[in-house]
C-alpha cells in the first residue's frame, strides 16, 4: 500500500512537470491579452466578467471535456490524437467511406500539432523573458536575442535526451505553481471580494450585455487552455489517475488563484494591465521570478518538443511519413527518442516565428486557430468512439459531445478573426505537414500498386528456382519486402549478380497497425515455403519500437536458427519517376519522388545491423 501511494505521488509529480508545464505558463499572457486587446472597456464589472469567463473556460474545456470525458477514451492505455484516431477508425471499420473521412480529419489534426508546436514554445519563452522589461525598459532590445539563445540551448540539448533533466521537471514546475498561487493570494487578501467572480452569473452577464465583445475576446481567452491537449496525449506516460489528481489538487487551484490575483491587482492599479503577471511581484522578486518563469517555459516547451518526436514516430509507423533517423536516448525508456530532422526543423520555424512577430502579444494573434481546430477534431472523433466503439445510445453521445462541440466551434470561429493577423502562420505549417503526410501515404499506395502489377509470386518463383537450384552458401539472408508473397528485387539482384542463395532465406514484411501496442505473443506470423525458406510477417503497433533482428529471434525453436554473425539483411529500394495521370497532381508526384529519394533511414529505423545491404531496384513510375 505504501509503495502504491509512493508510486502515485511520483507519477502525480511527474504529470505536474510534463503534462501541465504548458498550461501552467498561460498566466504569463492570458489576462494581459484579454485586456490588452482594447476590446474590453476597463470597468469593475468587466474585470469580474473576464475572470469568470477564464475560470469557466478552464472548467468546461479542461476539467469536464478532457479530464472527465476524453481521458476515458484510452487506446490500450495510450492517449493523444493518433490514439483517438485509431480508436475512431476501428470503431467504424465496417463503414469504409466514413473511416476514410475520419482518417483524413485525424491526420489533419495531427498536422496542426506541429503548428501549435511552433507557436507555443515561442510565445511561452518570449513572454517569460519579457519580464525583463518590467525590471527596466532598457532590457527591451535584449528580449528577442535572449529568447533565441534560450531556445537554441533548449534544442541543442535534445540529443542528450530528457532522462537527465526530466527528474527536475516536476519539482521546478511544482515550485512554479506554488509561486504563482502565492502571488495571487498576496493580492486577493487585499480584495477578497474578487472571489465572487467564481460565480458563473458574472460570465453570463458579461456575455449577455456584450455578446460581440465576448465573441471577439474568446480568441484571447483560449490562451488560458494552452496545452490542454497534453492531458490526453501524455496519458500513456502517467495514467488517468495521476493526471486527474494533479489537475484538481494542484494545477487548477493554483491557476485560479493567480488569475484572480491578477484581477485584484487590476482593480487596484489599472496601469498594471501592461503586464499584470510580473506587476504582481515586488521589485526584489522580479529578477528571480523572470528566471523561474523562463525555466517553467523551457520545461513546457520541452514537453511539447518530446511530443513532436513521439507523434512523428507514430505517424511514420502508420505510414504517413517516410522513415527518418530516430535515436534512442535511454536504454530503459523506449519512449525517449530524438529525431534530428524534426528537432532542427521545429527550431528553424520557431526562430522564424520569434523574429517575425517579435513579442508575445503579436504571437498571441497567431495562436488559437490551430489548437481550437485540434480541440474540435478531438470532440468529433470522441463522438464516433463512444457511439460506434462503446455502443452508447445516440442521444447520450450527442449529449456528451454536443455541448463541447458548440463550445469548440465558438472558440474556433472567434480565433478565425485572427487569421490575417498571424493565425495563418500555424495553419500554413499544419497545411504543409498535412500535404507531406497525405502525399507520402497516397504515393506509397500507388507505388505498392505499381509493384504488385509487376510482382512475381514468391512461392511459384522458388519452385522454379529449386528445379535447378543455385549454389547455397552458409548463413541466413533476410530480404525485407513491402508486400507479402512477392519476390523482392534484392533477391533477383542477388541471384543475377552473385549467382548464389543462402542456406536459410527469410522474406520479411513489417506490418504496422492502428493499435498502440502488439505483444510478443502476436509479433510474428510465420509460413514455411520449403527448402529452408520462410515467409515472415512482423506486426507492430504505432507505439512499439521496430526492431527486426530482435523480432526474428522469436523464430528460435520454429526450425530456423539465426546467428548474428552469419545473417545478412537485404533491402530493396526503387527509383521513383513521377508520371502524369497516376492519381496525384503532378506537383505531388514530384514531391513524393523527392521524399522517396531522401527517405534513406529505413535501416536505422528498423534497427538493422550495419551489414544491411540496400539493393537498388528497377525504376518505378507513379
Amino acid at each position: 500500500m505504501a509503495a502504491s501511494k509512493s508510486s502515485l505521488a511520483a507519477l502525480t509529480l511527474g504529470a505536474i512537470g510534463v503534462v501541465y508545464g504548458d498550461i501552467g505558463t498561460s498566466v504569463l499572457y492570458a489576462v494581459k491579452e484579454v485586456f490588452g486587446s482594447g476590446h474590453v472597456p476597463f470597468t469593475h464589472d468587466n474585470v469580474y466578467g473576464v475572470l469568470s469567463i477564464l475560470f469557466w473556460t478552464l472548467t468546461v474545456i479542461v476539467s469536464l471535456k478532457y479530464v472527465v470525458l476524453v481521458l476515458r477514451a484510452d487506446n490500450a492505455g495510450e492517449g493523444g490524437l493518433i490514439a483517438m484516431l485509431a480508436l475512431a477508425s476501428q470503431a467504424v471499420k465496417d463503414k469504409p467511406e466514413l473511416r476514410r473521412v475520419l482518417l483524413v480529419i485525424g491526420i489533419f489534426g495531427t498536422s496542426l500539432f506541429y503548428g501549435d508546436g511552433v507557436i507555443t514554445p515561442a510565445i511561452s519563452v518570449l513572454s517569460a523573458v519579457e519580464g525583463l522589461e518590467v525590471v527596466s525598459p532598457a532590457f527591451r532590445q535584449y528580449v528577442v536575442p535572449i529568447t533565441l539563445v534560450v531556445l537554441f540551448v533548449l534544442f541543442a540539448v535534445q540529443k542528450r535526451g530528457t532522462g537527465g533533466i526530466g527528474k527536475f521537471f516536476g519539482p521546478i514546475t511544482l515550485v512554479w505553481f506554488f509561486t504563482i498561487a502565492a502571488l495571487g493570494v498576496s493580492h486577493i487578501v487585499g480584495h477578497p471580494e474578487i472571489l465572487a467572480a467564481l460565480s458563473p452569473h458574472h460570465a453570463l452577464r458579461f456575455m449577455w450585455q456584450q455578446p460581440g465583445t465576448t465573441f471577439i475576446i474568446l480568441g484571447a481567452v483560449v490562451l488560458c487552455v494552452t496545452g490542454g491537449e497534453a492531458l490526453y496525449a501524455d496519458m500513456g506516460h502517467f495514467g488517468k489517475k495521476p493526471i486527474r489528481l494533479a489537475w484538481f489538487s494542484v494545477v487548477m487551484p493554483c491557476l485560479t488563484l493567480n488569475y484572480f490575483g491578477q484581477g485584484a491587482l487590476l482593480l487596484e492599479d489599472p496601469e498594471a494591465v501592461k503586464n499584470p503577471f510580473f506587476n504582481m511581484a515586488p521589485d526584489w522578486l522580479l529578477l528571480p521570478l523572470v528566471g523561474l518563469a523562463t525555466m517553467a517555459t523551457v520545461i513546457a516547451s520541452q514537453a511539447l518538443i518530446s511530443g513532436a518526436f513521439s507523434v512523428t514516430k507514430q505517424a511514420i509507423q502508420m505510414g504517413y511519413l517516410p522513415r527518418l533517423g530516430i535515436q534512442h536516448t535511454s536504454v530503459r525508456d523506449t519512449g525517449q527518442i530524438y529525431i534530428p530532422f524534426v528537432n532542427w526543423g521545429l527550431f528553424t520555424a520557431i526562430v522564424l516565428a520569434v523574429v517575425m512577430f517579435k513579442s508575445s502579444s503579436n504571437l498571441a494573434a497567431a495562436y488559437g486557430i490551430a489548437v481550437t481546430l485540434d480541440m474540435l477534431i478531438t470532440t468529433v472523433l470522441t463522438f464516433f468512439v463512444i457511439r460506434y466503439g462503446w455502443k452508447y445510445p445516440l442521444w447520450l453521445c450527442l449529449a456528451a459531445t454536443g455541448w463541447f462541440f458548440v463550445v469548440d466551434i465558438l472558440f474556433f470561429s472567434s480565433n478565425l478573426l485572427k487569421l490575417f493577423a498571424g493565425g495563418w502562420f500555424p495553419l500554413m505549417i499544419g497545411g504543409v505537414v498535412f500535404a507531406l503526410m497525405m502525399t507520402w501515404k497516397q504515393g506509397r499506395a500507388l507505388l505498392t500498386e505499381a509493384h504488385m502489377a509487376e510482382a512475381i509470386d514468391l512461392s511459384s518463383f522458388l519452385e522454379a528456382v529449386f528445379v535447378s537450384p543455385p549454389l547455397r552458401v552458409a548463413g541466413t539472408a533476410v530480404f525485407l519486402t513491402a508486400e507479402k508473397g512477392a519476390v523482392p528485387n534484392a533477391l533477383l539482384h542477388n541471384l543475377k549478380h552473385n549467382k548464389v542463395l543462402h542456406e536459410q532465406n527469410l522474406f520479411v514484411t513489417v506490418r504496422n497497425h492502428e493499435v498502440p501496442w502488439i505483444g510478443l505473443d502476436k509479433r510474428l506470423e510465420v509460413e514455411p515455403l520449403g527448402h529452408d525458406c520462410w515467409q515472415v510477417v512482423i506486426h507492430y503497433g504505432f507505439k512499439n519500437d521496430p526492431d527486426v533482428p530482435k523480432a526474428l529471434q522469436l523464430l528460435r525453436g520454429r526450425g530456423c536458427e539465426l546467428e548474428a554473425m552469419t545473417t545478412s539483411y537485404f533491402l530493396s529500394r526503387d527509383t521513383v519517376i513521377p508520371s502524369l495521370g497516376s492519381g496525384m497532381a503532378p506537383w505531388r508526384e514530384k514531391l513524393f519522388a523527392q521524399m522517396h529519394r531522401n527517405a534513406g533511414a529505413a535501416a536505422d529505423f528498423l534497427n538493422l545491423p550495419s551489414n544491411a545491404v540496400i539493393e537498388l531496384g528497377s525504376k518505378i513510375e507513379i
